[in-house]
């Protein structure tokens, strides 16, 4: 197996910027706490926070930046068509033969350059990590459409930007793995143990991640499935025994089998994984953090966000 090359391109740094700004964050928010009268500090909370850890005094020229959280459903419809217009674009342009549009080869050459060398990722890697990125923004959207229950709650209108963009620049990331659609050999013949093993994590993690969303809506609805209520609720059950936010644990599990999927060969895949590391764990921290402030009672042996570490 040929492992990947340490060449950096626009799109690795890219990934490791906002990689190390999550872990900043993460660490900024840890370390100042007791800076919360500040108001760079409570300018700096305004835009890490969302939903029901937004619930923090501030000044109300911060609140006009607010959007509603429930708009999340935005960044998987737009997800969704995206993915979906690039993956039928990688289609076409493995079994047809026919190149990518230009617009779509300028973007991919100044993201990933123009190599010299033939691409070690495999294409049925590319093609089938396009695909479970279609299919995971698919169920979050209908699990934010007719599962989730969503309250009042809000989300700064920077991280709203900042989340349509996410899945475009995502899916254009799978694209630079083979953007000139060299690959290695005929594509079903290029099937291996690693994609049967990141196609089962993926579905795994995937099931996981739906079973937390059902949980956390149960929390709202009664048993006939109708809203009672939108206050916050201990979860309970699934691996919320272990783990304050394991919808967010999945997500990270998710991303993982898609770096299993290429083989553990693309550099860049990685350091999307480091990204969304560092970004879901800081989301996992201010939840905890609020759970921890609001439940007396709320279970001392629960970690944020990875069971048994953090």
């Amino acid at each position: 197996m040929v492992w990947f090359t340490v060449d950096l391109r626009v799109v690795d740094i890219l990934w490791s910027f906002l990689a190390s700004c999550f872990l900043l964050a993460f660490c900024a928010h840890k370390a100042l706490s007791r800076y919360e009268t500040c108001r760079l500090y409570m300018f700096f909370q305004d835009l890490i926070r969302y939903g029901k850890t937004k619930h923090l005094r501030r000044d109300d020229w911060l609140r006009t930046f607010d959007v509603p959280k429930r708009w999340f459903w935005h960044f998987y419809a737009v997800s969704l068509c995206w993915n979906g217009l690039l993956l039928a674009l990688y289609l076409n342009f493995i079994f047809q033969q026919q190149s990518h549009p230009s617009w779509l080869t300028g973007i991919l050459d100044i993201l990933s350059g123009l190599p010299s060398t033939v691409s070690h990722v495999p294409q049925l890697s590319t093609l089938l990590v396009q695909l479970l990125l279609w299919v995971h923004s698919l169920r979050r959207l209908l699990e934010c459409l007719f599962v989730s229950v969503f309250s009042d709650g809000a989300m700064h209108l920077v991280q709203y930007v900042f989340g349509l963009g996410y899945y475009i620049v995502l899916g254009l990331t799978v694209l630079c793995s083979d953007h000139l659609g060299k690959g290695t050999g005929a594509l079903f013949s290029q099937l291996d143990w690693f994609h049967v093993a990141g196609v089962a994590l993926f579905t795994g993690a995937s099931l996981l991640q739906h079973q937390s969303m059902v949980l956390l809506a149960r929390l709202r609805t009664g048993k006939s499935g109708t809203v009672e209520t939108l206050a916050h609720r201990v979860p309970r059950g699934g691996l919320f025994e272990l783990v304050s936010c394991p919808h967010y644990f999945s997500e990270l599990l998710i991303y993982v089998s898609l770096s299993l999927v290429f083989g553990g060969l693309s550099l860049t895949w990685w350091i999307v994984v480091l990204y969304v590391l560092f970004s879901q764990a800081l989301a996992a921290q201010l939840c905890h953090d609020f759970y921890i402030s609001k439940y007396e009672s709320y279970p001392k042996h629960r970690k944020a966000y990875i069971p048994f570490v953090l």
